[in-house]
C-alpha cells in the first residue's frame, strides 16, 4: 500500500507528520492496547477504523493536567520529586509567563491533529470502501464528536471563560473545519467555537449508530456522548435549561450508578457502570506528581462520605495520598454521576430546589454516603436558601469529580476565586486573568494569524 506523509500547519502547528496508519487491536489486557503495523493511505473501513483508533490513543490528557492549577493539591519541595517539580511546578504556581523550559505544558499539537484526522474522515466519507452504511456512518460520527471536543477542550484552555466575557467579541481559538495542510486561520470568537461545538454534536448524533461499546472498546464515542457533551457545553455558557435538557436525556439513556457501599470498582474507572466514554488517561507520571490531595479540599468530605476513604487513602492525620487514578484503569472523560450534577445545579439555578435534592442529588449521594450521613446531607440541603444550596451542589461536583479535571473549569465559568500558594517562602496567586491561558509560543511563531482574530469567521451551519 502507499505511504503518505501529511505536512500539518493547521491552526499554527509547526509543521508535523501525520501518518493514516493502519494498526491492529491487540489482547484486551492492557485498555487500548494497539500495536502499529504499517503506514497506509486509508481506503477501507477497517482502514479508517483504525486510523480513528490511533488518534484515540494519543489523544492529549489535557484535562487531568488542570488539576495542577486548582486548589486540589499541594506540592512541596520536600515530598516532590526534582523530576516532578521540573515538570509540573509552574503550572501549579501559575507562572505562565516565561516558564521554566522543563515544564510539561498544555497540548495544542495534539487537538489540532485530532480536529485534522476527524476533518480527514469527514470529508472522505463517500470514499470509505467495505464498509456497511451504518458502519460509515459511526465512523463519520466519531469523527464529528473527536472535532467537537477538541475545539471545546481547546476554547477552554486558551480562551475567557464564555460565561466571564463577551463571547461574540471576545477572541477564541483558531476553528478549523477543513482537511486544508496549508491553512493559516486566525482565531474565531469565543461564540463562534461554541456554536460551532454545538453544531458538530448535531451532526454526531444524526451519524452515531451504537449505542454503548464493549468493555475495553469504551473509548469510542457513543450514542449518549453527543448528549454528554451537549450537557457540559450549555453548562458552561450558564444555559441552565438546555443544559438540564442534555444532562436529563443522559440520565435516561445511561444513569447507572456505582454504588459505593458496596463496590470496590471506583466510578471513574472504564470498568465501572458509570462510565459512558472512557477516552482520556489519568497518566501515571502526572498522577504520581499530584499524588498530595490539599488538606483543606479534603475537610469538603463529611462524616460517612465513602468517597473520602475509597477516592483517598490516610498516610497520617494530616496526609492522604490519592487511590483514583495512576493506571489504564482510570480513563474517564464522561460518566454519568455528571449528568446528575448537572441537573442538579441547572435545576437549583432554574429555582426547582426540590427536583434538585430529590430527583437528582438524593440517588448519587444514595450510592455514596452511608445511611445516616445520607439523612443528615439531605435534611442540610433542605434547609438550605437557594444559593446556599447551589453553592452546596458545587462542592458537591468537587467531591465528586475530584482529580478527574473537571475543577479548573469549574472555578473558571463560576466565580474565579483568588487562589494562593506558598512554596519556599515566597507566595504566588491565581489573579482572574491566570485562568486563560497564553497561545503557545511555538503555535504563534509558526502562525502569527492566530494573533489576530476575525468576527467575519462563522462557524459551520
Amino acid at each position: 500500500m502507499t505511504t503518505t506523509t501529511h505536512i500539518l500547519k493547521a491552526a499554527g502547528m509547526a509543521a508535523a507528520t501525520v501518518l493514516l496508519t493502519a494498526l491492529t487491536l491487540s489482547s484486551c489486557d492492557s485498555f487500548l492496547d494497539i500495536t502499529p503495523t504499517g503506514k497506509v493511505i486509508a481506503k477501507t473501513g477497517e482502514e479508517y477504523r483504525a486510523l480513528l483508533t490511533y488518534e484515540y490513543k494519543y489523544f492529549p490528557k489535557d484535562r487531568y493536567m488542570t488539576t495542577l492549577r486548582t486548589d486540589e493539591l499541594l506540592m512541596d519541595a520536600k515530598k516532590t520529586s526534582s523530576t516532578d517539580l521540573d515538570a509540573y511546578l509552574d503550572l501549579w504556581r501559575w507562572k505562565d509567563e516565561n516558564p521554566s523550559p522543563t515544564t510539561s505544558y498544555f497540548s495544542w499539537r495534539g487537538y489540532y491533529h485530532a480536529i485534522y484526522i476527524a476533518n480527514y474522515i469527514i470529508e472522505h466519507r463517500g470514499e470509505i470502501t467495505n464498509a456497511t452504511r451504518d458502519e460509515v456512518s459511526q465512523l463519520v460520527g466519531e469523527a464529528y464528536m473527536l472535532r467537537a471536543y477538541s475545539h471545546f477542550l481547546l476554547v477552554g484552555l486558551y480562551a475567557e471563560p464564555y460565561t466571564h466575557c463577551q463571547p461574540a467579541t471576545t477572541r477564541g481559538v483558531p476553528m478549523q473545519l477543513e482537511a486544508d495542510v496549508n491553512a493559516m486561520p486566525a482565531s474565531s470568537s469565543v461564540e463562534a467555537i461554541y456554536r460551532q461545538v454545538l453544531s458538530d454534536l448535531d451532526e454526531a448524533e444524526k451519524n452515531l449508530t451504537v449505542d454503548t461499546w464493549a468493555e475495553g472498546e469504551n473509548y469510542r464515542f457513543n450514542k449518549i456522548s453527543a448528549q454528554a457533551l451537549r450537557a457540559r457545553t450549555y453548562i458552561y455558557m450558564n444555559e441552565w435549561q438546555k443544559a438540564l435538557t442534555a444532562a436529563k436525556a443522559v440520565i435516561s439513556a445511561h444513569g447507572e450508578l456505582e454504588d459505593m457501599n458496596t463496590s470496590k470498582v471506583l466510578p471513574n474507572s472504564y470498568k465501572s457502570v458509570e462510565s459512558i466514554v472512557a477516552l482520556e488517561k489519568f497518566s501515571s507520571n502526572l498522577f504520581t506528581a499530584i499524588d498530595m490531595p490539599d488538606p483543606e479540599f479534603m475537610n469538603l468530605y463529611r462524616t460517612g462520605d465513602q468517597r473520602r476513604t475509597k477516592f483517598f487513602k490516610r498516610v497520617n492525620t494530616s496526609t492522604y495520598s490519592l487511590q483514583k487514578g495512576g493506571d489504564d484503569e482510570f480513563s474517564c472523560s464522561f460518566r454519568s454521576a455528571e449528568a446528575y450534577l448537572t441537573a442538579a445545579e441547572c435545576a437549583a439555578r432554574l429555582g426547582n430546589t426540590t427536583d434538585a435534592i430529590d430527583t437528582y442529588l438524593k440517588p448519587l449521594l444514595q450510592k455514596r454516603l452511608s445511611a445516616d450521613a445520607l439523612t443528615t446531607a439531605l435534611d442540610l440541603m433542605n434547609a438550605m436558601t437557594q444559593d446556599e444550596l447551589i453553592a452546596e451542589i458545587l462542592d458537591e461536583r468537587a467531591r465528586e469529580l475530584a482529580f478527574e479535571g473537571h475543577r479548573w473549569y469549574d472555578l473558571r465559568r463560576t466565580t474565579q476565586p483568588a487562589l494562593t500558594r506558598t512554596y519556599n517562602g515566597e507566595t504566588f496567586t491565581l489573579t482572574p486573568e491566570k485562568y486563560t491561558l497564553r497561545f503557545p509560543t511555538e503555535a504563534v511563531e509558526a502562525n502569527p494569524e492566530i494573533e489576530r482574530w476575525d468576527l467575519n469567521v462563522k462557524s459551520e451551519k
